[in-house]
Protein backbone atom coordinates (compact mmCIF):
# COMPACT_ATOMS: atom_id res chain seq x y z
CA UNK A 1 0.00 0.00 0.00
CA UNK A 2 1.38 3.50 -0.94
CA UNK A 3 2.48 5.35 1.90
CA UNK A 4 -0.32 8.23 1.22
CA UNK A 5 -2.54 5.87 1.53
CA UNK A 6 -1.94 4.46 4.58
CA UNK A 7 -2.09 7.92 6.14
CA UNK A 8 -4.80 8.81 4.57
CA UNK A 9 -6.50 5.33 6.12
CA UNK A 10 -4.88 5.44 9.59
CA UNK A 11 -6.08 9.23 10.31
CA UNK A 12 -9.61 8.70 8.54
CA UNK A 13 -10.20 5.65 10.55
CA UNK A 14 -9.01 7.59 13.91
CA UNK A 15 -11.57 10.22 13.40
CA UNK A 16 -14.24 7.39 13.09
CA UNK A 17 -12.87 5.10 16.28
CA UNK A 18 -13.60 8.48 18.04
CA UNK A 19 -16.72 7.24 19.51
CA UNK A 20 -16.09 3.59 19.08
CA UNK A 21 -19.29 1.81 19.95
CA UNK A 22 -20.42 3.97 22.70
CA UNK A 23 -23.39 4.85 20.42
CA UNK A 24 -23.82 1.99 17.95
CA UNK A 25 -27.23 1.71 16.11
CA UNK A 26 -29.37 -1.23 16.11
CA UNK A 27 -29.87 -3.88 13.13
CA UNK A 28 -32.71 -2.83 11.08
CA UNK A 29 -33.73 -6.01 9.06
CA UNK A 30 -36.24 -6.23 6.59
CA UNK A 31 -39.80 -6.51 7.53
CA UNK A 32 -40.93 -10.17 6.12
CA UNK A 33 -38.21 -11.57 7.93
CA UNK A 34 -39.17 -13.87 11.24
CA UNK A 35 -36.82 -13.96 14.24
CA UNK A 36 -35.89 -17.03 15.43
CA UNK A 37 -36.02 -18.64 18.81
CA UNK A 38 -33.53 -20.55 21.42
CA UNK A 39 -35.28 -23.59 20.56
CA UNK A 40 -35.89 -23.10 16.61
CA UNK A 41 -32.99 -21.51 14.43
CA UNK A 42 -34.31 -18.22 12.49
CA UNK A 43 -32.91 -19.71 9.37
CA UNK A 44 -35.70 -22.29 8.96
CA UNK A 45 -38.62 -19.80 9.18
CA UNK A 46 -36.84 -17.80 6.07
CA UNK A 47 -36.02 -20.82 4.41
CA UNK A 48 -39.39 -20.09 1.36
CA UNK A 49 -37.59 -16.54 1.41
CA UNK A 50 -34.65 -16.51 -1.36
CA UNK A 51 -32.15 -13.95 -0.75
CA UNK A 52 -28.20 -12.87 -1.94
CA UNK A 53 -25.86 -12.01 -0.15
CA UNK A 54 -22.31 -10.29 -1.21
CA UNK A 55 -19.25 -12.10 0.54
CA UNK A 56 -15.97 -11.16 0.22
CA UNK A 57 -12.85 -13.10 0.99
CA UNK A 58 -9.93 -11.16 1.54
CA UNK A 59 -7.80 -13.82 -0.50
CA UNK A 60 -6.67 -12.72 -4.17
CA UNK A 61 -6.52 -16.90 -4.67
CA UNK A 62 -9.89 -17.60 -3.56
CA UNK A 63 -11.36 -18.99 -6.93
CA UNK A 64 -14.48 -20.26 -5.12
CA UNK A 65 -18.11 -20.10 -6.57
CA UNK A 66 -21.58 -20.17 -5.52
CA UNK A 67 -24.52 -22.34 -7.42
CA UNK A 68 -23.51 -24.66 -9.40
CA UNK A 69 -22.01 -27.39 -6.87
CA UNK A 70 -24.00 -30.22 -5.52
CA UNK A 71 -23.36 -28.51 -1.92
CA UNK A 72 -23.65 -24.99 -2.94
CA UNK A 73 -27.49 -26.09 -4.48
CA UNK A 74 -28.35 -28.21 -1.77
CA UNK A 75 -27.44 -25.00 1.09
CA UNK A 76 -29.37 -22.59 -1.16
CA UNK A 77 -32.85 -24.84 -1.73
CA UNK A 78 -32.41 -25.97 2.35
CA UNK A 79 -32.08 -22.21 3.48
CA UNK A 80 -32.98 -19.70 0.47
CA UNK A 81 -29.44 -17.62 1.04
CA UNK A 82 -27.68 -18.26 -2.22
CA UNK A 83 -23.71 -16.54 -2.19
CA UNK A 84 -21.89 -13.76 -4.87
CA UNK A 85 -18.23 -14.19 -3.75
CA UNK A 86 -15.75 -11.54 -3.85
CA UNK A 87 -12.30 -11.57 -4.24
CA UNK A 88 -10.15 -8.21 -4.12
CA UNK A 89 -8.13 -7.97 -7.69
CA UNK A 90 -5.54 -5.77 -6.64
CA UNK A 91 -3.85 -5.33 -3.57
CA UNK A 92 -5.63 -6.98 -0.35
CA UNK A 93 -4.97 -4.76 2.33
CA UNK A 94 -5.56 -2.06 0.00
CA UNK A 95 -8.40 -2.78 -0.99
CA UNK A 96 -10.37 -3.90 1.56
CA UNK A 97 -8.78 -0.92 3.88
CA UNK A 98 -10.38 1.68 1.25
CA UNK A 99 -13.75 -0.23 1.55
CA UNK A 100 -13.53 0.20 4.92
CA UNK A 101 -12.92 3.91 4.80
CA UNK A 102 -15.30 4.25 2.06
CA UNK A 103 -18.08 2.48 4.20
CA UNK A 104 -18.57 0.30 0.74
CA UNK A 105 -17.77 -3.20 2.40
CA UNK A 106 -20.37 -6.42 1.39
CA UNK A 107 -22.68 -8.38 3.36
CA UNK A 108 -20.34 -10.70 4.70
CA UNK A 109 -16.20 -10.23 5.28
CA UNK A 110 -13.95 -13.28 5.95
CA UNK A 111 -10.44 -12.00 6.29
CA UNK A 112 -7.20 -13.65 8.55
CA UNK A 113 -7.88 -12.98 11.94
CA UNK A 114 -4.27 -11.74 12.49
CA UNK A 115 -4.72 -8.55 9.63
CA UNK A 116 -4.37 -5.09 11.47
CA UNK A 117 -7.87 -4.67 9.19
CA UNK A 118 -9.68 -6.81 11.77
CA UNK A 119 -9.07 -4.42 14.64
CA UNK A 120 -9.65 -1.00 11.89
CA UNK A 121 -12.69 -2.45 10.96
CA UNK A 122 -14.22 -2.61 13.96
CA UNK A 123 -12.94 0.81 15.35
CA UNK A 124 -14.85 2.30 12.42
CA UNK A 125 -18.23 0.65 13.26
CA UNK A 126 -18.60 -0.91 10.07
CA UNK A 127 -19.49 -4.42 11.07
CA UNK A 128 -21.92 -5.24 13.53
CA UNK A 129 -21.70 -7.28 17.12
CA UNK A 130 -22.72 -10.85 16.44
CA UNK A 131 -24.20 -11.19 19.66
CA UNK A 132 -26.63 -8.40 19.47
CA UNK A 133 -27.62 -9.48 16.10
CA UNK A 134 -28.16 -13.08 17.80
CA UNK A 135 -30.16 -11.63 20.32
CA UNK A 136 -32.23 -10.03 18.41
CA UNK A 137 -32.79 -12.36 15.57
CA UNK A 138 -31.52 -15.51 15.86
CA UNK A 139 -30.81 -16.66 19.79
CA UNK A 140 -29.88 -20.40 18.65
CA UNK A 141 -27.02 -19.10 17.68
CA UNK A 142 -25.42 -19.16 21.11
CA UNK A 143 -26.73 -22.98 20.98
CA UNK A 144 -24.71 -23.50 17.77
CA UNK A 145 -21.67 -20.98 18.33
CA UNK A 146 -18.34 -22.77 20.82
CA UNK A 147 -18.61 -20.47 24.44
CA UNK A 148 -14.85 -21.18 24.25
CA UNK A 149 -14.58 -19.39 20.99
CA UNK A 150 -16.62 -16.56 21.97
CA UNK A 151 -15.07 -16.17 24.72
CA UNK A 152 -11.97 -15.89 23.10
CA UNK A 153 -13.21 -13.62 20.58
CA UNK A 154 -15.26 -11.30 22.93
CA UNK A 155 -13.68 -7.59 23.84
CA UNK A 156 -13.39 -5.51 26.63
CA UNK A 157 -16.72 -3.95 25.74
CA UNK A 158 -18.07 -7.34 26.00
CA UNK A 159 -19.14 -7.18 22.25
CA UNK A 160 -17.98 -10.27 19.48
CA UNK A 161 -17.63 -8.79 15.90
CA UNK A 162 -16.26 -12.19 14.35
CA UNK A 163 -16.18 -15.79 14.05
CA UNK A 164 -13.18 -18.27 13.54
CA UNK A 165 -12.75 -20.45 11.25
CA UNK A 166 -10.35 -23.60 11.40
CA UNK A 167 -10.14 -23.19 15.38
CA UNK A 168 -9.46 -25.72 17.79
CA UNK A 169 -10.44 -25.15 21.61
CA UNK A 170 -7.94 -26.98 24.41
CA UNK A 171 -10.58 -29.49 24.67
CA UNK A 172 -10.31 -30.58 21.10
CA UNK A 173 -7.11 -29.88 21.25
CA UNK A 174 -6.71 -32.54 24.07
CA UNK A 175 -9.20 -35.01 23.05
CA UNK A 176 -7.72 -35.27 19.58
CA UNK A 177 -3.64 -35.18 20.39
CA UNK A 178 -2.02 -37.75 18.67
CA UNK A 179 -4.79 -37.64 15.22
CA UNK A 180 -3.78 -33.60 14.95
CA UNK A 181 -1.34 -32.90 11.96
CA UNK A 182 0.31 -29.87 10.91
CA UNK A 183 0.56 -27.83 7.52
CA UNK A 184 4.22 -27.23 8.48
CA UNK A 185 6.10 -29.31 6.39
CA UNK A 186 10.01 -29.96 4.97
CA UNK A 187 9.51 -31.46 1.76
CA UNK A 188 11.37 -33.43 -0.66
CA UNK A 189 10.66 -34.80 -4.10
CA UNK A 190 10.66 -39.01 -3.26
CA UNK A 191 12.19 -39.56 -6.43
CA UNK A 192 14.84 -37.31 -6.48
CA UNK A 193 15.00 -37.88 -2.72
CA UNK A 194 15.96 -41.20 -3.02
CA UNK A 195 18.07 -41.14 -6.22
CA UNK A 196 20.60 -39.19 -3.93
CA UNK A 197 20.74 -41.68 -0.99
CA UNK A 198 17.59 -40.40 1.23
CA UNK A 199 20.47 -38.07 3.25
CA UNK A 200 19.85 -36.31 6.27
CA UNK A 201 18.92 -32.89 5.93
CA UNK A 202 18.78 -31.71 8.99
CA UNK A 203 22.18 -30.05 9.27
CA UNK A 204 23.39 -27.42 7.42
CA UNK A 205 25.80 -29.78 5.98
CA UNK A 206 23.81 -32.08 5.00
CA UNK A 207 20.90 -29.73 3.62
CA UNK A 208 23.62 -28.16 1.27
CA UNK A 209 25.37 -31.72 0.72
CA UNK A 210 21.56 -32.76 -0.82
CA UNK A 211 20.95 -29.65 -2.49
CA UNK A 212 23.90 -30.02 -4.61
CA UNK A 213 23.79 -33.67 -5.32
CA UNK A 214 20.08 -33.38 -5.94
CA UNK A 215 21.27 -30.21 -8.82
CA UNK A 216 24.02 -32.65 -10.01
CA UNK A 217 22.21 -35.52 -10.86
CA UNK A 218 19.15 -33.95 -11.79
CA UNK A 219 20.03 -30.43 -13.32
CA UNK A 220 16.80 -30.41 -15.58
CA UNK A 221 13.18 -31.43 -14.63
CA UNK A 222 11.34 -32.09 -18.12
CA UNK A 223 12.95 -29.63 -19.67
CA UNK A 224 13.32 -26.94 -17.36
CA UNK A 225 16.30 -26.18 -14.59
CA UNK A 226 15.86 -28.31 -10.96
CA UNK A 227 15.35 -25.77 -8.34
CA UNK A 228 16.90 -27.45 -5.55
CA UNK A 229 15.45 -25.44 -2.49
CA UNK A 230 12.22 -23.24 -2.55
CA UNK A 231 9.80 -21.89 0.01
CA UNK A 232 7.20 -19.82 0.61
CA UNK A 233 6.29 -16.15 -1.17
CA UNK A 234 8.88 -13.18 0.03
CA UNK A 235 6.60 -10.11 0.89
CA UNK A 236 6.89 -6.23 2.58
CA UNK A 237 7.68 -7.91 6.27
CA UNK A 238 9.01 -11.04 5.27
CA UNK A 239 9.12 -14.72 4.47
CA UNK A 240 6.45 -16.58 6.91
CA UNK A 241 8.23 -19.95 6.24
CA UNK A 242 11.11 -18.78 6.88
CA UNK A 243 10.18 -16.77 10.16
CA UNK A 244 7.43 -18.82 12.12
CA UNK A 245 7.65 -22.68 10.36
CA UNK A 246 11.52 -22.57 10.17
CA UNK A 247 11.48 -21.79 14.24
CA UNK A 248 8.74 -24.51 14.78
CA UNK A 249 11.02 -26.79 13.12
CA UNK A 250 14.24 -24.94 15.03
CA UNK A 251 12.00 -26.04 18.48
CA UNK A 252 12.83 -22.33 19.35
CA UNK A 253 9.62 -21.52 22.01
CA UNK A 254 7.42 -18.66 21.13
CA UNK A 255 8.46 -16.85 24.92
CA UNK A 256 11.73 -16.65 26.52
CA UNK A 257 12.32 -16.20 30.16
CA UNK A 258 8.56 -15.09 30.74
CA UNK A 259 8.54 -12.60 27.46
CA UNK A 260 6.95 -13.33 24.27
CA UNK A 261 9.44 -14.26 21.31
CA UNK A 262 8.10 -12.60 17.99
CA UNK A 263 9.05 -14.90 15.07
CA UNK A 264 7.85 -12.09 12.44
CA UNK A 265 10.68 -9.88 13.33
CA UNK A 266 13.30 -12.22 13.28
CA UNK A 267 14.61 -14.01 15.85
CA UNK A 268 18.31 -11.94 15.15
CA UNK A 269 19.07 -13.55 19.16
CA UNK A 270 18.87 -17.35 18.17
CA UNK A 271 22.16 -18.86 17.15
CA UNK A 272 20.68 -21.43 15.78
CA UNK A 273 18.19 -19.48 13.53
CA UNK A 274 21.36 -17.03 11.96
CA UNK A 275 23.22 -20.13 11.66
CA UNK A 276 20.16 -21.56 8.73
CA UNK A 277 19.49 -18.31 8.06
CA UNK A 278 23.42 -18.37 6.31
CA UNK A 279 23.15 -21.77 5.35
CA UNK A 280 19.80 -20.57 3.23
CA UNK A 281 22.60 -17.62 1.88
CA UNK A 282 25.00 -20.32 1.03
CA UNK A 283 22.63 -22.03 -0.76
CA UNK A 284 21.85 -19.00 -3.13
CA UNK A 285 25.97 -18.55 -3.16
CA UNK A 286 25.62 -21.93 -4.77
CA UNK A 287 23.03 -21.29 -6.85
CA UNK A 288 21.24 -23.83 -5.11
CA UNK A 289 18.13 -20.93 -3.79
CA UNK A 290 17.74 -18.99 -7.49
CA UNK A 291 17.00 -15.20 -7.34
CA UNK A 292 13.42 -16.69 -8.48
CA UNK A 293 12.74 -18.22 -5.25
CA UNK A 294 12.50 -14.54 -3.93
CA UNK A 295 10.00 -13.03 -6.43
CA UNK A 296 7.96 -15.65 -7.06
CA UNK A 297 4.31 -15.55 -5.86
CA UNK A 298 1.78 -18.30 -4.98
CA UNK A 299 0.59 -18.99 -8.11
CA UNK A 300 4.13 -19.49 -9.77
CA UNK A 301 5.24 -21.26 -6.63
CA UNK A 302 2.44 -23.68 -7.17
CA UNK A 303 3.13 -24.03 -10.75
CA UNK A 304 6.34 -25.07 -10.42
CA UNK A 305 5.13 -27.26 -7.83
CA UNK A 306 3.07 -29.26 -10.20
CA UNK A 307 5.51 -29.42 -12.84
CA UNK A 308 7.70 -31.28 -10.05
CA UNK A 309 10.23 -28.27 -10.42
CA UNK A 310 11.81 -28.25 -6.67
CA UNK A 311 13.84 -30.72 -5.06
CA UNK A 312 12.88 -29.49 -1.45
CA UNK A 313 10.51 -27.08 -0.32
CA UNK A 314 10.11 -25.50 3.11
CA UNK A 315 6.08 -24.94 2.48
CA UNK A 316 2.31 -25.77 4.42
CA UNK A 317 1.69 -29.23 2.40
CA UNK A 318 -2.21 -28.06 2.75
CA UNK A 319 -1.25 -25.63 -0.15
CA UNK A 320 0.29 -28.26 -2.09
CA UNK A 321 -2.34 -30.34 -2.52
CA UNK A 322 -3.41 -29.05 -6.19
CA UNK A 323 0.31 -29.77 -7.04
CA UNK A 324 0.26 -33.24 -5.37
CA UNK A 325 -2.39 -34.13 -6.84
CA UNK A 326 -1.31 -33.73 -10.40
CA UNK A 327 2.34 -35.13 -9.93
CA UNK A 328 0.37 -38.51 -8.21
CA UNK A 329 -1.52 -38.93 -11.25
CA UNK A 330 1.76 -38.74 -13.58
CA UNK A 331 4.00 -40.04 -11.04
CA UNK A 332 3.30 -41.69 -8.10
CA UNK A 333 7.23 -41.40 -7.17
CA UNK A 334 7.69 -37.81 -8.15
CA UNK A 335 5.59 -36.51 -5.55
CA UNK A 336 6.89 -34.70 -2.23
CA UNK A 337 7.14 -36.65 0.87
CA UNK A 338 7.94 -35.06 4.11
CA UNK A 339 11.44 -35.49 5.75
CA UNK A 340 12.94 -34.44 8.81
CA UNK A 341 14.09 -31.07 7.67
CA UNK A 342 16.31 -28.41 9.62
CA UNK A 343 16.93 -28.88 13.20
CA UNK A 344 18.66 -27.11 16.37
CA UNK A 345 22.20 -27.61 17.03
CA UNK A 346 21.13 -30.05 20.03
CA UNK A 347 18.97 -32.12 17.67
CA UNK A 348 15.80 -31.52 18.94
CA UNK A 349 12.61 -32.86 17.33
CA UNK A 350 10.24 -30.23 15.40
CA UNK A 351 7.54 -28.46 17.61
CA UNK A 352 4.70 -27.90 14.86
CA UNK A 353 1.80 -25.79 14.84
CA UNK A 354 -1.61 -27.12 14.25
CA UNK A 355 -4.39 -24.60 14.51
CA UNK A 356 -5.06 -23.28 17.09
CA UNK A 357 -8.23 -21.32 19.36
CA UNK A 358 -7.75 -18.04 16.44
CA UNK A 359 -8.30 -20.46 13.70
CA UNK A 360 -7.19 -19.11 10.55
CA UNK A 361 -9.86 -16.33 9.40
CA UNK A 362 -12.62 -14.62 10.94
CA UNK A 363 -16.08 -13.70 9.44
CA UNK A 364 -18.20 -10.38 9.92
CA UNK A 365 -21.48 -9.43 9.17
CA UNK A 366 -21.41 -5.30 7.84
CA UNK A 367 -23.37 -2.68 8.70
CA UNK A 368 -24.41 -2.59 4.70
CA UNK A 369 -25.95 -6.06 5.01
CA UNK A 370 -29.05 -5.96 3.09
CA UNK A 371 -30.46 -8.09 6.08
CA UNK A 372 -28.70 -8.96 9.12
CA UNK A 373 -31.02 -10.49 10.22
CA UNK A 374 -31.03 -13.30 7.74
CA UNK A 375 -27.18 -13.42 7.50
CA UNK A 376 -26.71 -13.60 11.41
CA UNK A 377 -29.51 -17.10 10.85
CA UNK A 378 -26.97 -18.35 7.77
CA UNK A 379 -24.23 -17.70 9.89
CA UNK A 380 -25.66 -19.99 12.58
CA UNK A 381 -26.55 -22.71 10.60
CA UNK A 382 -23.41 -22.61 8.82
CA UNK A 383 -21.08 -23.24 12.19
CA UNK A 384 -24.27 -25.29 13.59
CA UNK A 385 -23.87 -29.55 13.40
CA UNK A 386 -26.03 -29.49 10.38
CA UNK A 387 -24.02 -26.68 8.64
CA UNK A 388 -20.97 -28.62 9.32
CA UNK A 389 -22.69 -31.46 8.01
CA UNK A 390 -24.05 -29.93 4.82
CA UNK A 391 -20.61 -28.16 3.79
CA UNK A 392 -18.30 -30.99 4.36
CA UNK A 393 -19.95 -34.34 3.41
CA UNK A 394 -22.70 -32.69 1.62
CA UNK A 395 -25.75 -33.85 0.68
CA UNK A 396 -27.08 -37.72 1.71
CA UNK A 397 -27.23 -39.71 -1.34
CA UNK A 398 -25.70 -37.26 -3.38
CA UNK A 399 -22.21 -37.38 -2.17
CA UNK A 400 -22.27 -39.33 1.08
CA UNK A 401 -24.26 -42.14 2.80
CA UNK A 402 -24.29 -43.05 6.29
CA UNK A 403 -22.44 -46.51 7.03
CA UNK A 404 -22.86 -47.67 10.96
CA UNK A 405 -23.36 -44.49 12.17
CA UNK A 406 -20.36 -42.68 9.99
CA UNK A 407 -20.76 -40.28 7.11
CA UNK A 408 -18.87 -41.16 4.17
CA UNK A 409 -18.11 -40.33 1.03
CA UNK A 410 -19.99 -42.14 -2.05
CA UNK A 411 -17.14 -43.88 -3.55
CA UNK A 412 -17.13 -41.47 -7.26
CA UNK A 413 -16.99 -38.81 -5.01
CA UNK A 414 -14.32 -39.96 -2.91
CA UNK A 415 -12.23 -40.87 -5.89
CA UNK A 416 -12.81 -37.59 -7.77
CA UNK A 417 -11.52 -36.56 -3.84
CA UNK A 418 -8.21 -38.13 -4.13
CA UNK A 419 -7.58 -37.29 -8.26
CA UNK A 420 -8.84 -33.64 -8.42
CA UNK A 421 -8.98 -31.80 -6.06
CA UNK A 422 -10.66 -28.61 -8.12
CA UNK A 423 -12.54 -30.71 -10.09
CA UNK A 424 -14.24 -32.29 -6.61
CA UNK A 425 -15.06 -28.30 -5.56
CA UNK A 426 -16.45 -27.26 -9.17
CA UNK A 427 -18.56 -30.42 -8.81
CA UNK A 428 -19.25 -31.29 -5.52
CA UNK A 429 -18.64 -28.61 -3.20
CA UNK A 430 -17.81 -31.19 -0.09
CA UNK A 431 -14.82 -30.76 2.21
CA UNK A 432 -12.65 -28.09 2.17
CA UNK A 433 -14.65 -26.27 -0.47
CA UNK A 434 -16.48 -23.55 1.47
CA UNK A 435 -13.92 -23.40 4.27
CA UNK A 436 -14.82 -20.10 5.67
CA UNK A 437 -16.79 -21.67 9.02
CA UNK A 438 -15.43 -24.90 9.22
CA UNK A 439 -15.16 -26.10 12.29
CA UNK A 440 -11.67 -27.96 12.17
CA UNK A 441 -12.74 -30.17 15.96
CA UNK A 442 -15.65 -31.24 14.62
CA UNK A 443 -13.96 -32.51 11.50
CA UNK A 444 -11.30 -34.24 12.99
CA UNK A 445 -14.08 -36.98 14.82
CA UNK A 446 -14.79 -38.51 11.06
CA UNK A 447 -10.67 -39.08 10.60
CA UNK A 448 -11.55 -38.75 6.86
CA UNK A 449 -9.40 -40.58 4.55
CA UNK A 450 -6.76 -38.90 3.34
CA UNK A 451 -5.59 -38.52 -0.54
CA UNK A 452 -2.42 -40.78 -1.37
CA UNK A 453 -0.93 -38.01 -2.86
CA UNK A 454 -0.56 -35.83 0.50
CA UNK A 455 -1.28 -38.30 2.84
CA UNK A 456 2.24 -39.12 3.75
CA UNK A 457 3.23 -35.04 4.56
CA UNK A 458 0.32 -34.89 7.02
CA UNK A 459 0.90 -38.46 8.98
CA UNK A 460 4.44 -37.56 8.98
CA UNK A 461 3.51 -34.31 11.25
CA UNK A 462 1.37 -36.25 14.08
CA UNK A 463 4.18 -36.74 16.56
CA UNK A 464 5.66 -33.09 16.28
CA UNK A 465 2.46 -31.48 16.86
CA UNK A 466 2.62 -28.54 19.80
CA UNK A 467 -0.21 -26.39 20.53
CA UNK A 468 0.83 -22.33 20.01
CA UNK A 469 -2.87 -21.24 21.55
CA UNK A 470 -1.93 -18.61 23.52
CA UNK A 471 0.84 -17.01 21.38
CA UNK A 472 -1.14 -16.73 17.99
CA UNK A 473 -3.29 -13.46 18.53
CA UNK A 474 -0.97 -11.15 19.80
CA UNK A 475 -3.25 -8.32 18.45
CA UNK A 476 -2.37 -4.41 19.01
CA UNK A 477 -4.06 -1.78 19.32
CA UNK A 478 -4.48 0.00 16.18
CA UNK A 479 -2.46 3.36 15.93
CA UNK A 480 -0.95 3.02 19.53
CA UNK A 481 2.80 3.68 19.32
CA UNK A 482 3.51 0.36 19.69
CA UNK A 483 1.32 -1.31 17.09
CA UNK A 484 3.16 2.02 14.81
CA UNK A 485 6.42 0.50 16.12
CA UNK A 486 5.64 -3.17 15.01
CA UNK A 487 5.04 -2.11 11.58
CA UNK A 488 8.38 -0.54 11.51
CA UNK A 489 10.36 -3.28 12.60
CA UNK A 490 7.87 -5.76 10.29
CA UNK A 491 8.79 -3.50 6.89
CA UNK A 492 12.51 -3.33 7.78
CA UNK A 493 12.28 -7.07 8.57
CA UNK A 494 10.87 -7.79 5.72
CA UNK A 495 13.65 -5.24 3.81
CA UNK A 496 16.47 -7.28 5.88
CA UNK A 497 15.59 -11.01 5.31
CA UNK A 498 15.73 -10.44 1.93
CA UNK A 499 19.88 -8.57 2.00
CA UNK A 500 20.76 -11.05 4.14
CA UNK A 501 19.62 -14.64 1.93
CA UNK A 502 21.40 -11.99 -0.63
CA UNK A 503 24.33 -11.24 1.12
CA UNK A 504 27.49 -12.16 -0.82
CA UNK A 505 29.32 -13.20 1.91
CA UNK A 506 29.26 -13.89 6.13
CA UNK A 507 30.64 -10.85 6.43
CA UNK A 508 28.19 -8.91 4.22
CA UNK A 509 25.83 -11.05 6.27
CA UNK A 510 26.51 -9.97 9.73
CA UNK A 511 26.84 -6.10 8.80
CA UNK A 512 23.37 -6.10 7.30
CA UNK A 513 22.55 -8.44 10.92
CA UNK A 514 24.43 -5.70 13.45
CA UNK A 515 22.47 -2.85 11.19
CA UNK A 516 19.16 -4.58 11.74
CA UNK A 517 19.82 -5.54 15.01
CA UNK A 518 20.25 -1.55 16.52
CA UNK A 519 16.17 -1.12 16.30
CA UNK A 520 15.95 -3.67 19.14
CA UNK A 521 18.27 -1.99 21.41
CA UNK A 522 15.61 0.70 21.33
CA UNK A 523 13.62 1.45 23.95
CA UNK A 524 10.22 1.88 22.07
CA UNK A 525 10.93 -1.96 21.00
CA UNK A 526 11.55 -2.78 24.09
CA UNK A 527 7.93 -1.59 24.77
CA UNK A 528 6.42 -3.06 22.11
CA UNK A 529 8.05 -6.66 23.55
CA UNK A 530 6.55 -5.64 26.64
CA UNK A 531 2.75 -5.16 25.83
CA UNK A 532 2.89 -8.47 23.83
CA UNK A 533 3.81 -10.37 26.48
CA UNK A 534 0.93 -8.12 28.68
CA UNK A 535 -1.05 -9.95 25.94
CA UNK A 536 0.22 -13.08 25.77
CA UNK A 537 -0.24 -13.12 29.65
CA UNK A 538 -3.92 -12.16 29.23
CA UNK A 539 -4.10 -15.04 26.63
CA UNK A 540 -2.87 -17.53 29.04
CA UNK A 541 -5.59 -16.23 31.64
CA UNK A 542 -8.63 -16.87 29.10
CA UNK A 543 -7.56 -20.08 28.06
CA UNK A 544 -7.03 -21.12 31.79
CA UNK A 545 -3.02 -21.69 31.69
CA UNK A 546 -0.72 -20.15 34.25
CA UNK A 547 0.51 -16.78 33.29
CA UNK A 548 4.14 -15.21 34.14
CA UNK A 549 2.49 -12.35 35.44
Amino acid sequence: MKKSNILFITLSLAILAIATLSSCERPKSQDQTLSGSKEVPGWKLNAQKPISFTWYINYSWFKGKWGNSTVSKYITDKTGVSIDFITPQGNENEELGSMIVADTLPDIITLDCRQSLVTEMINARRVYPLEWLAKEYDPYFFTAASKDKLNWYTQEHGHVFGYPNASFTLQDYNKYKGNLTSHETFLVRRDIYEAIGSPDMSTPQGFLAALKSAKEKFPLVNGEPLIPFGTDEFTATGCQKLQETLCHFLAIPPEQDGNFVDYSTGLTENPDYIIWLKTFRKAHELGLMPKEVFVDKRAQIEEKAEKGLYFCLLYYNWDMQNAQNSLYQKNKNGTYIAVKGPANSRGEKPKLSCMGISGWTLTFISKKCKDPARAIQFLTYLISEEGQMDTYFGQEGKTYSMVEGKPELLPQVEELALRNKNALEEKEGVLYTYWMLMDSGWQAQWKQKLSPAVSQPELWTRPYVEQYFAYDAIILPPNSDESLTHQEVLRRWGTTLQNLLLSESEKDFDLILNEYNQIKHTEKYKKLVQLQTKIMNDNKRKLGLEANQ
